[in-house]
């Protein structure tokens, strides 16, 4: 989200995602596990470089069709003026697997949008007492380029080595990699904030210092968009609780098909969804820096799809946050969320985050 000295100015950042049926309770219930979900991924796999190469594919994954049984989804930018021509070419079925298509806008790191607080009369873009809670407002404390400031959501809490850390994504704490609009680069040290300089009109007299940043430099080379920073002493909640969610668990799950989740964000609080796509390869677009020209494109393999419909389940801002299981006390994290639209949310599976940073869940 981005914010001017002198006024207020949005960046909808957009992602895709798949529509699907129930598969909990008494029925399936369907995983990486899954034998038939392995199946019709190696079908997915198989395919996707060629379904890429098509005018207006921006990736695919696997999910249910309109029939409740697994499917190849497809995305098609429907801002392409090839779309139409495209989704004519495409075939119903991949090696006897039904073929989904879903129409989106373009994908780009999740990042902007106006407006903020959460619900439950509970303020996720105040400056809070410390030591903090997270699932709210915060970032880099130099976060401001180009006349524009920006922010997103400090996740959670994690253990690296003896160290706790605050998670978030690289591009809300990291992905300043010009010295263009603000004369500097993030680097090792630097503060990390609570608030964004979004929800302080840009003045960061008005944060407090809650970490330092550790630069990892997980973008553009790996396939998690995450950072992490250390936590200063009596800042941050020992205990990991976030925004009306509370503790959560140590533990993680891998993600399941129509799979109740839930997250805790900056922009739009305490929010619910659902799983609806797995193994998702997804092309998103990076910014060097606030309010700067593309950096790079990346395409991300292995993701989540979550449902977004009307912006209900993310918003600009929400980058950052982390993705857990729809339970009532000490939820487990699936995914760390990362991009999305007014239709679809994606985030990095948590293990592979927690693999590339060496890290644990902080929880019960």
């Amino acid at each position: 989200m981005r914010r001017t000295v002198g006024g207020l100015t949005a960046i909808l950042s957009l992602v895709l995602f798949l529509v699907a049926a129930p598969v909990y309770g008494q029925q399936r219930v369907l995983n990486m596990d899954s034998p038939q979900v392995h199946s019709v991924m190696a079908v997915q796999n198989a395919h996707t470089p060629a379904l890429m190469a098509e005018p207006a594919v921006l990736g695919t994954a696997t999910g249910l069709g309109d029939n409740g049984e697994l499917a190849v989804v497809v995305y098609i930018n429907k801002q392409d003026s090839a779309a139409s021509w495209t989704v004519r070419r495409l075939p119903n079925y991949l090696e006897g697997i039904q073929v989904k298509v879903k129409y989106t806008d373009p994908i780009v790191a999740f990042k902007g949008g106006p407006g903020g607080g959460g619900g439950g009369g509970v303020s996720h873009t105040a400056i809070q007492n410390p030591p903090i809670m997270l699932g709210t407002s915060g970032g880099w404390t130099h976060d401001l380029a180009n006349g524009f400031c920006c922010g997103g959501t400090l996740g959670s809490l994690i253990q690296v080595g003896g160290q706790q850390r605050i998670l978030s994504n690289y591009h809300v704490f990291e992905a300043d990699i010009v010295s263009g609009g603000n004369g500097r680069v993030a680097t090792t040290g630097d503060a990390i904030i609570q608030p964004a300089l979004i929800d302080v009109n840009c003045n960061v007299g008005s944060t407090q210092d809650v970490a330092t940043l550790v630069v990892t430099n997980a973008l553009p080379g790996n396939n998690v968009d995450c950072s992490s920073a250390n936590v200063i002493s009596g800042m941050v909640d020992t205990s990991g609780a976030i925004l009306e969610i509370g503790t959560i668990s140590s533990s993680t799950v891998g993600a399941s098909l129509s799979q109740n989740v839930k997250k805790s964000g900056r922009t739009s609080g305490l929010t619910r969804s659902r799983v609806e796509g797995l193994n998702a390869t997804i092309q998103v677009a990076y910014e060097n820096e606030c309010a700067g020209s593309t950096a790079f494109t990346k395409v991300f393999t292995g993701q989540i799809v979550v449902r977004n419909k009307g912006s209900k389940f993310l918003k600009g801002g929400d980058s950052g946050s982390l993705m857990v299981e729809d339970v009532s006390s000490n939820p487990r994290a699936v995914g760390l969320l990362f991009a999305g639209s007014s239709s679809s949310a994606i985030a990095n599976p948590i293990n592979d985050v927690l693999n590339f940073l060496g890290a644990t869940m902080v929880g019960n």
